[in-house]
């Protein structure tokens, strides 16, 4: 269970996969009290309860956090993941019965498998049921199995993104990143070369012969978002992990070229389970690392399909 954010005690992970349809979603559960922030940026977001999440909300606590494909269509998800939460007796306590709050987010994945199909409540309600604070499985899987990066010149040029994770342990501290990367620029190592991208048959990156990133605007396939949840086992606040969740923001620019363009919707949530000391700065530098690491992940895990190359697994003649 080595560097996966299960290692925050008390989180689980549970995955919907349709392989057929190239969709799915992603749900992580998460212990009492735990709080939570987010940052929504680009220009094409689709979200759900995200803005409950705003330091001047009155619920300050959430119980999971839903990461689906299939565009808007993917968020009635999220009721499958209430439905098991309330049958748990789980969510925030009213005079009239309990409200799970799952914030949740989406990407755009209609073009590569099925454009009628998408997650629904009862793969939500599926993907809870297989949660567990075990090993779970990465690349082509979850909300990550019909991402793809590298649109910018066109789906003729993309790869297979996916979904990703790691984790990091300080002394006390834990923090984990998963992610899942649909963006419509390349992915970048530390070292500043091309992990994946914009590619032709020759296994040469567009960018890297071009020597620039041209974003055309008649391109159809302006459909891209970079979805990631930070979990970590410090204290914060509502507004410290607001503040967190911006700040992450710094991964996304480092490693994805173009970032944040008004043809993404790329969100960053954090959540905090509360027991462990940490120094907010100190945080801050582990987690924008680890978030980088979390979205290479996700294509280095991801797997190849029919006219979509990946970089974990093909090889160019």
């Amino acid at each position: 269970m080595r560097y996966l954010i299960t290692k925050v005690k008390g989180v689980k992970v549970g995955h919907y996969s349709d392989k057929k349809n190239v969709t799915g979603c992603t749900v992580v559960l998460f212990p009492p009290g735990t709080v939570a922030g987010c940052e929504v940026r680009g220009g094409a977001p689709g979200t759900r309860e995200t803005a409950l999440l705003s330091p001047y909300k009155t619920v300050s606590e959430i119980q999971a956090i839903l990461l689906t494909g299939g565009s808007s269509y993917g968020l009635a998800a999220a009721d499958g993941v209430m439905k098991y939460l309330r049958e748990k007796g789980l969510g925030f306590k009213t005079e009239w019965g309990i409200v799970p709050i799952v914030p949740a987010a989406v990407i755009f994945d209609l073009y590569l498998g099925s454009a009628e199909v998408f997650p629904t409540a009862e793969n939500g309600y599926q993907a809870c049921l297989l949660a567990s604070d075990k090993n779970f499985e990465q690349g082509n899987v979850g909300a990550g199995t019909g991402a793809t990066v590298g649109k910018w010149a066109g789906p003729q040029f993309w790869m297979k993104g996916g979904l990703g994770n790691t984790s990091l342990e300080v002394g006390e501290l834990v923090i984990g990143a998963l992610a899942v990367v649909n963006s419509l620029g390349d992915i970048y190592n530390e070292d500043g070369t091309i992990l994946a991208g914009a590619i032709n048959e020759r296994g040469e990156f567009l960018a890297e012969i071009q020597k620039e990133v041209s974003v055309r605007k008649e391109n159809p396939f302006f459909a891209n978002t970079t979805l990631l949840l930070l979990v970590t086992n410090a204290k914060l606040s509502k507004l410290e992990a607001n503040l967190l969740a911006q700040r992450i923001q710094d991964a996304f620019a480092q490693v994805i070229k173009p970032v944040h363009t008004r043809f993404d919707g790329d969100v960053s949530f954090v959540a905090a389970t509360g027991e462990a000391e940490a120094d907010f700065e100190t945080l801050v530098a582990y987690s924008i690392e680890i978030s980088k690491e979390a979205i290479r992940n996700a294509v280095r895990f991801a797997q190849c399909l029919p006219g979509v190359p990946a970089c974990s697994d093909l090889k160019f003649e």
